[in-house]
């Protein structure tokens, strides 16, 4: 299996490339279009992959050693900003690619339950949401695999106003009295 890895601030060549990827694969699954990333100078790739290694993110990916070779996933976890200080505390999953050729092989699964533990354990959230595209039932149905629920919100996808995006969530940490996670403040 593909090794995984935290990212660093040398693969940001690398991070360019996957993501350029990502953004040709499933363009709906992002809310930038391929055509605004192929634009982007080497100076913004650098300063995004500077923020994805930042204090309150962690971002993991798949492949060969860092600054070197070719990155088969990506999975990126933050703190969310700003916090809705009525709920519990919650980090976003930002950004899930795995390249086609490493798909059905327990990567995502892997690296999902990576980014799980990440947002737990290393961000202190209690817990964990994400945006999927309401046509996107590929990744909708590998999100209640591992556990997250539909939280019947729908948000407008930034790309196309008429479509949506389904908000799902998952509890990180139980609530120390059993019943509903306490809000975060």
């Amino acid at each position: 299996m593909t090794k995984i890895r935290r990212l660093e601030q040398g693969d940001w060549a690398h991070y360019r490339d996957i993501r350029l990827e990502m953004l040709a694969d499933t363009p709906t699954a992002y809310v930038e279009p391929l055509e605004s990333a192929s634009r982007q100078t080497d100076g913004q790739w650098q300063a995004r992959t500077a923020n994805m290694v930042s204090p309150g993110n962690v971002t993991f990916v798949a492949g060969d050693a860092p600054g070197s070779g070719r990155l088969e996933a990506l999975m990126w976890v933050a703190l969310r900003k700003p916090q809705d200080l009525q709920r519990p505390r919650q980090a976003i999953l930002l950004s899930v690619f795995v390249a086609g050729r490493q798909r059905g092989t327990g990567l995502a699964d892997s690296m999902l339950r990576r980014c799980i533990a990440a947002a737990r354990d290393e961000l202190q959230a209690d817990l964990l949401e994400l945006g999927v595209h309401e046509d996107n039932v590929r990744a909708q149905r590998f999100y209640l695999r591992h556990g997250f629920r539909d939280t019947g919100r729908r948000e407008p996808y930034p790309l196309d106003p008429a479509a949506r995006e389904l908000v799902m969530e998952l509890q990180l940490k139980p609530a120390a009295d059993g019943g509903a996670a306490k809000p975060y403040g």
